[in-house]
């Protein structure tokens, strides 16, 4: 009991540290935030609106064993998340491009865009297509995860491999309990995001508790979007983003994947998309990413499914040398 009250005591004044700090604004598509490495662009049309997706594009810095490996990130992440591990796959050979999907991070935030995963699937190949990179490696986290799989069910002849990385959509929430929120609804709650806020969120739901000062960095990096002058574009954005991921999940169509999958899940997440919106007696209904992990793999043909027992919703980030060993063992042929 002594235990557990001195880590509430600890995590609150952690919060409250966090809230008392004043964020750094760095523009609506992080105009003022160095990435690990070049970005790159990619420019194109959708829904009739100009985009313009930033990437970044790791050469191979051993022997080339011609494959290329797409990280594709969650939705509170960029593609800077991936630095760590887009080393160490480009130290194993691999060429690694990890984009920054529309509405998020540096890319577009067009005013009115429909958010789809079909558009971000459609989006993504074509920018792999200005690059070379041919038949690809896609590994999708949380978010980015339902994007992989779409990316995967639309055009399965240029995926070699699918990991799944504690992916969101393996499980229909509304289904299960979790009310629509509309977008008015949405930008509100939008309109109330900072750092303690984000803090606090990833601190339950990702870390289990355990908060790291190399965490902080991300938290800047997502509040000082919000924070800027043009923040209301970002609110905006990610209020659009949440409806696309409550109401496109792809559980219904696992059975339909003809993608060799692996499914990499931190056991200690405890995400449950929207589920803290359910009515209390439902809440138990909707199952965190581990739990519909469970059934998602049996429904996919030949899945696996890698259990990480210590690690919460973003292995990748709180464990990076246990997560590249797990994942080049999920990709190497």
């Amino acid at each position: 009991m002594r235990d557990r009250l001195l880590s509430a005591l600890v995590c609150s004044a952690m919060l409250s540290t966090t809230a008392g700090a004043q964020t750094e604004p760095l523009g609506a598509n992080l105009e003022r935030f160095d990435y690990p490495a070049p970005v790159q662009w990619f420019e194109a049309e959708s829904q009739g609106h100009p985009v313009r997706m930033a990437f970044l594009d790791w050469p191979a810095t051993a022997k080339p064993n011609g494959m290329t490996v797409v990280l594709l990130h969650g939705k509170n992440f960029c593609a800077a998340t991936w630095g760590d591990i887009a080393r160490g796959l480009a130290a194993a050979g691999y060429r690694v491009i990890a984009p920054d999907q529309i509405g998020f991070c540096k890319s577009s935030k067009p005013n009115g865009y429909q958010y789809s995963f079909h558009a971000m699937a459609a989006l993504t190949a074509a920018l792999l297509d200005r690059a070379g990179a041919g038949k690809v490696v896609l590994v999708g986290h949380s978010t980015g995860g339902i994007l992989a799989t779409r990316f995967a069910l639309l055009s399965p002849e240029r995926a070699a491999k699918l990991v799944l990385i504690n992916p969101l959509g393996l499980n229909d929430t509304l289904s299960e309990g979790v009310p629509y929120t509309d977008l008015g609804k949405l930008r509100a709650e939008e309109a109330k995001v900072d750092a303690a806020s984000i803090k606090a969120y990833q601190l339950r739901n990702y870390y289990h508790g355990v908060w790291r000062p190399a965490y902080d960095r991300w938290v800047a990096m997502l509040a000082g979007q919000y924070a800027s002058p043009d923040g209301d574009t970002v609110r905006e954005a990610q209020a659009r983003l949440s409806d696309m991921i409550q109401t496109q999940p792809v559980a219904a169509e696992l059975p339909r994947l003809m993608v060799p999958t692996t499914l990499i899940i931190g056991q200690r997440d405890l995400t449950a998309f929207r589920a803290s919106s359910a009515p209390e007696n439902r809440r138990a209904r909707v199952r965190t990413v581990p739990q519909a992990a469970e059934e998602a793999v049996k429904r996919i043909p030949g899945a696996r499914l890698i259990r990480l027992d210590d690690l919460g919703h973003s292995p990748q980030v709180e464990a990076p040398a246990e997560f590249l060993l797990t994942l080049r063992s999920a990709i190497t042929p």
